[in-house]
């Protein structure tokens, strides 16, 4: 017992193999922080994250943006809104663009140069092709700043299951949501604004896809397609991607008409503690060994076709054409900015009375 109530000392405590969890317990954690949701980065690139970074993964997309929305209160707001403790503010967050997903701005109304700060990092950006460059800037102007590293995209697609009838007629596209074989078997997305983006905001043709609609629920609406519940559903390609090798019964349209995309960003909060962005390891998702691992569970980063193409071609030729698509496909699809306010309430608006009425 007298040895017990005399002090232990750093290295006593260290052989007896305690002092490593109580020393961590009682110092702040430290090095700049990458959060993120569960799932919105690929495991693979996840694990290469290079010390001091570490990474903090929160329940769902949601809880980070309700982090972010605090960082940005107190970087520039100043407002008594609930703290974020110190050495918890991110250096990088990790975020899909669900603004242009749902009806409303949100957060990325209020995202830009006084509340992000710039990568510095044009060698990295002059990597990725055209089309990405408004979604780099965040939709500012020509010659604004990279605010954002927009490392995958994924087009919005027509998934089909069993149903070789509907994929013989793929020329169709969109139209296809409004075959009356699909009456009550069409998942769409939870998101009324991918639905508008597809008709092209057209009320007649909205009111007929609504009527469709057994569900709208691109979380999981990949279960009802697959369950047989559903016969087709409207999803971002990279929830596919993974499945078309191992389910033959499954088949992807991806319009030639063009499709709404899906962008997974970085961004840097200018809240966060100062800290150069992990460069190298950004730019590891742009090239070999990892490029090919990322590509095979769906996630494709926004390079040149041609870059991508000696990696595409490994795949079955059905996904290899959705993993390459081509310039011209491509050129007939479009990223959604933020929307306005008096935007969100038009659209609102023709979205509820597009209602199917009982």
């Amino acid at each position: 017992m007298a040895l017990l109530s005399a002090p232990l000392s750093r290295r006593r405590l260290l052989q007896l193999g305690l002092g490593a969890g109580l020393l961590a317990a009682c110092r702040p954690a430290e090095g700049p922080q990458l959060l993120l949701a569960e799932g919105e980065l690929p495991a693979a690139w996840l694990k290469q994250l290079p010390a001091p970074w570490r990474s903090q993964q929160l329940a769902d997309p949601a809880a980070v943006q309700q982090q972010l929305q605090v960082v940005v209160q107190q970087g520039v707001q100043h407002t008594a809104q609930p703290r974020v403790q110190p050495g918890a503010q991110p250096g990088l967050v990790a975020l899909s663009d669900g603004w242009a997903s749902g009806l409303g701005s949100g957060l990325a109304s209020g995202l830009g140069p006084k509340v992000l700060q710039p990568f510095g990092a044009p060698r990295l950006w002059a990597r990725l092709a055209p089309f990405s460059a408004e979604v780099a800037r965040l939709f500012g102007s020509v010659g604004a700043g990279e605010l954002a590293f927009p490392w995958a995209y994924s087009p919005w697609v027509i998934a089909l299951r069993s149903r070789s009838d509907l994929l013989a007629r793929r020329q169709e596209g969109w139209a296809l949501l409004l075959d009356p074989s699909l009456r009550g078997r069409l998942v769409l997305p939870s998101s009324p604004r991918i639905s508008l983006e597809i008709v092209k905001g057209d009320f007649a043709q909205l009111e007929r896809l609504r009527a469709q609609a057994l569900a709208y629920d691109e979380r999981d609406g990949l279960n009802l397609l697959l369950s047989g519940k559903a016969d087709a559903a409207v999803l971002p390609l990279q929830r596919l991607i993974p499945l078309l090798r191992r389910d033959q019964r499954l088949a992807v349209i991806w319009p030639e008409s063009g499709a709404p995309l899906s962008w997974q960003l970085l961004l840097r909060p200018a809240a966060s503690p100062p800290q150069q962005p992990p460069l190298e390891w950004l730019g590891a998702v742009l090239e070999p060994p990892l490029l090919e691992q990322l590509l095979a569970r769906g996630w494709v980063p926004p390079l040149p076709q041609a870059q991508l193409a000696p990696m595409a071609r490994r795949f079955p030729a059905a996904m290899a054409a959705l993993l390459l698509p081509g310039d011209a496909l491509l050129q007939r699809c479009w990223s959604l900015p933020p929307l306005s306010l008096a935007q969100q309430l038009a659209q609102q608006n023709l979205w509820d009375a597009a209602a199917p009425r009982s």
